[in-house]
């Protein structure tokens, strides 16, 4: 219930700031999808920043692990966990 609470306050307060800046909304969709996938990359880019900053490798493996599950929603899939295969026809 928190996090629906947290999600309301923080539309409401985009709402007020869309209204001080004289923003039309609601947005087109395309532009509102665009913005929320914005938000999406840009949370992504602090831990990769950290990561470099700690002069650490950015492997592509550790995208897939830690950044991809969170821009996409979809959790990756454990080790050595093969999807079931497909039955013939």
């Amino acid at each position: 219930m928190k996090i629906y609470l947290v999600s309301m306050a923080a539309g409401t307060l985009m709402g007020v700031l869309y209204a001080l800046f004289g923003v039309r909304s609601p947005a087109p969709p395309l532009v509102a999808l665009a913005g929320l996938l914005g938000i999406l990359v840009g949370e992504q880019l602090v831990p990769v920043g950290r990561k470099l900053l700690r002069r650490e490798p950015l492997t592509a493996a550790w995208l897939a692990e830690e950044c991809v599950p969170k821009v996409t929603g979809v959790s990756p899939s454990p080790p050595g966990d093969a999807p079931p295969p497909r039955p013939n026809p």
